[in-house]
């Protein structure tokens, strides 16, 4: 039993280390809005999240107001669309069903809806690779809408002519929205090994093992963490896990109540805490504050790998402790663009492209929210997703890959969407082709420790 006590002694976190609910997202099954009639399916799929997610936004208000602790988002996730557009025979109806979703999240009041999503992992259906073709506009005409593609898994291998896709997409997205800093492909990731309960945008769908309504909520708090380093400066590694892990309990206990308020008001299933480290632009909500604070000069100094795989490994010890239904990501998130120290470290050099493709082996997801030059090809964005898409593979964890190709722009420039989503420094990519390799085409296969069975 979870008592208010134990909310009130995370006062100071709250008011002092940035600590909040990052989110609260309703996932919503879809699948019984299909309809071979495209009018029908999208008024089944308008009406059934509208009248799912009528009360989410203030319920989740009413309850950051009650227990005083702040929650930022509100959030929906649904079925893979590409597993419900039966009714979408062609491109311009896909971007149709898209507009039916940022309509309704617009009338509900959430930040984003996540699953315009399709699951490719060993190869496409007609109705995937329609969705796929209309992402980039999707993305370029609604608000709302975030999408994602899960191209492999540890089970499966990796579709790599998915991959070579991906790229591609990225590339066109882009151009779309050339004039807003390449906006579109902020809404967008590449997965492999995807989560079905992930509650944190651009990722989130409601995968097809859920129930029909489920409440996720994501807790985040990398300034608490920092702060509870401070006491332990010069201690032992042993030490230092034992602080990040006891946090980290103390952060879940928070997102576990109000999961479960949020779950008995909504009348909706509590499904999982996802405690992920996720930072935002603010000073002291960083990442690499934390790395700082255990030693390191900056994010990117040697060392950095190791730290991000003490910090992720003990965040997820503690939420164990706290909770029986962690899941999602859970872990540290290390995007370029919303971490004011991460920033800070690409601008510098001291972080590069290929130092976070290393720290993406012992992070919670990969290459997040990272500026590359405008001028980048396709088939070198997909060689970047490839190498992502290959660490997941193999160390059978979540990889992803999301990548803005800044239009117009070169490396020593910066994109800046505000908000949560930030600012990036234009970083350098290895300017050597890896065309002949990515226009092979067809499926890397499962490595060898795949097959449990």
């Amino acid at each position: 039993m979870i008592s208010r006590r134990e909310v009130q002694e995370t006062n100071k976190m709250i008011s002092e280390a940035n600590l909040d609910v990052r989110t609260i997202t309703m996932g919503i099954n879809l699948l019984d809005c299909v309809d071979s009639d495209i009018e029908k399916l999208c008024k089944n799929v308008y009406d059934k999240i509208t009248l799912s997610a009528k009360d989410l936004v203030k319920t989740g208000d009413d309850i950051g107001k009650e227990f005083g602790v702040p929650i930022v988002n509100k959030r929906i996730s649904v079925t893979p669309i590409s597993l419900v557009g039966s009714a979408c025979k062609s491109k311009e109806n896909y971007i149709r069903l898209a507009k039916t979703l940022d309509r309704a999240a617009e009338n509900i009041g959430v930040n984003f809806i996540g699953g315009y999503s399709a699951l490719v992992h060993k190869g496409m259906t007609e109705a995937d690779s329609l969705l796929i073709d209309s992402i980039p506009q999707a993305l370029a005409e609604t608000r709302f809408v975030c999408s994602s593609v899960n191209v492999g898994n540890t089970r499966s291998g990796i579709d790599m002519s998915a991959v070579k896709r991906m790229g591609e997409i990225i590339r066109e997205m882009a151009e779309l929205t050339k004039d807003e800093d390449s906006m579109a492909c902020a809404k967008f990731v590449v997965f492999c090994n995807a989560v079905e309960d992930n509650p944190f945008m651009a990722g989130a769908f409601h995968g097809i093992g859920e129930r029909e309504r489920v409440i996720n909520v994501g807790v985040s708090g990398p300034g608490v963490v920092k702060r509870a380093l401070e006491s332990v400066r010069g201690a032992d590694f042993e030490e230092l896990c034992e602080t990040v892990k006891k946090t980290a309990f103390k952060i879940t206990r928070v997102g576990q109540l109000v999961a479960r308020e949020a779950s008995k008001r909504l009348n909706v299933p509590f499904g999982i805490i996802d405690l992920s480290l996720a930072p935002t632009p603010a000073v002291g909500d960083s990442i690499a504050e934390i790395f700082t604070e255990m030693g390191l000069e900056c994010a990117g100094a040697p060392g950095t790998t190791a730290a991000l795989a003490i910090l992720n490994d003990n965040v997820k010890k503690g939420g164990v402790m706290a909770s029986s239904s962690v899941g999602g990501l859970s872990g540290a998130f290390i995007p370029v663009s919303e971490d004011h120290g991460m920033i800070e470290a690409a601008a510098s050099g001291a972080l590069t492209l290929e130092k976070l493709e290393a720290m993406t082996c012992v992070c919670s997801v990969g290459l997040d929210m990272i500026a590359i030059p405008g001028d980048t090809s396709a088939a070198t964005i997909s060689g970047i997703i490839a190498d992502e898409m290959a660490i997941g593979m193999i160390n059978a964890k979540t990889t992803a890959v999301r990548i803005i190709p800044a239009i117009g722009k070169s490396v020593g420039e910066k994109v800046d969407f505000g908000g949560l989503l930030g600012s990036a420094p234009i970083m350098r990519v290895n300017s050597k082709s890896c065309e002949a390799f990515i226009n092979r085409g067809g499926r890397i296969p499962a490595p060898i420790h795949s097959f449990k069975n």
